[in-house]
């Protein structure tokens, strides 16, 4: 990889040059990344590693399936369950789709837990270069539950504020009033709006989530000290943050690029669960190790290899002789 030392120089809040680089820290990465996974080359190392990184984005993604009912009217037996679904009473489809619903809800929160589990898991594999679950799962038990309790609360608040703002157009729509045309440039230009404003709402919520982990995991805090430090840390540093973001978004729409390669080239075996994770490990790893080395930046307490212990050095001079 080419070695990238540029710097970029922004004016912070208060008035001092705040010397941030963008290049060297995906260089870092880069070469980290390199030591973790091929110096030497461990594949129960990987393995474990890879089930890290596959449990702290578990649930965040998934797979779209389109279903089309007049794509199955000629099918014989998708007709008699069609016919025998319209018999069965009103209450009892309503009851149970209630339940499939409460089950799918449950099984959502589930799946957050253990990502925010699974995140502190795999920010511990790349700081101490090494594959372990049980260790970390235990030792940032506290810090996960806490990320988890509050990233399950900023989703619900996120939820309410976008359902809160579709009310001045979803409310005409379903009463009938208004009708979504072409035309309609004031209805056109709410949804855009909205849509405007709830993608803010998620990238703000991913970029201060994405440095609480790294905060939480150095100075061992709960989850909202490590919100107000993330959020302290974005407004001092608007410019640089601001800078990081954009890189990060190039750096995933190339790592997108590169997984529909991996893809396509493992005639679509990426993507089963867990085994995509493990294939597309030196990517994962880089991309995380990038944001913990662009953070350590900013000081002491946003390193996360400064709790690093140091090894002292083994003295040369022998013992003195009991007397």
């Amino acid at each position: 990889m080419i070695k990238f030392y540029q710097t970029v120089q922004i004016v912070a809040v208060n008035g001092s040059a705040a010397k941030i680089e963008i290049f060297q820290p995906l260089d870092e990465a880069f070469e980290l990344m390199k030591k973790i996974l091929f110096q030497p080359f461990d594949l129960k190392k990987w393995l474990v590693i890879g089930f890290a990184a596959w449990l702290s984005n578990l649930g965040s993604g998934g797979y779209n399936f389109r279903f089309n009912r007049g794509d199955w009217k000629g099918v014989p037996w998708f007709q008699g369950l069609d016919n025998t679904i319209n018999q069965i009473p009103h209450w009892i489809l309503l009851t149970g789709l209630g339940v499939i619903i409460a089950l799918v809800f449950a099984l959502m929160i589930v799946f957050a837990w253990l990502r925010a589990r699974g995140r502190f898991m795999f920010v511990d594999c790349i700081v101490k270069n090494r594959g372990a679950i049980a260790e970390p799962w235990r030792e940032f038990r506290e810090q996960g539950n806490s990320y988890f309790l509050l990233a399950l609360l900023a989703g619900f608040i996120i939820v309410i504020v976008a359902g809160v703002a579709s009310l001045p157009f979803m409310l005409p729509i379903i009463r009938g009033v208004t009708f979504l045309h072409l035309h309609d440039v004031y209805l056109i230009c709410m949804i855009a709006l909205w849509a405007v404003v709830f993608v803010l709402l998620i990238l703000a919520w991913t970029l201060i989530s994405h440095f609480m982990v790294a905060i939480m995991y150095r100075r061992r805090c709960l989850a909202l000290e490590a919100f107000s430090a993330a959020v302290s840390l974005i407004t001092n540093y608007p410019g640089e943050i601001t800078l990081y973001c954009l890189f990060w978004i190039a750096l995933g729409i190339g790592a997108a690029i590169a997984a529909c390669a991996v893809i396509l080239a493992t005639c679509c075996i990426a993507l089963i669960p867990y085994i995509g994770t493990v294939i597309l490990l030196p990517l994962l790893v880089c991309l995380r190790a990038f944001g913990l080395r662009f953070i350590r930046q900013f000081g002491p307490d946003y390193d996360v290899w400064a709790a690093m212990p140091e090894a002292s050095p083994t003295s040369s001079i022998p013992p003195p002789l009991p007397s």
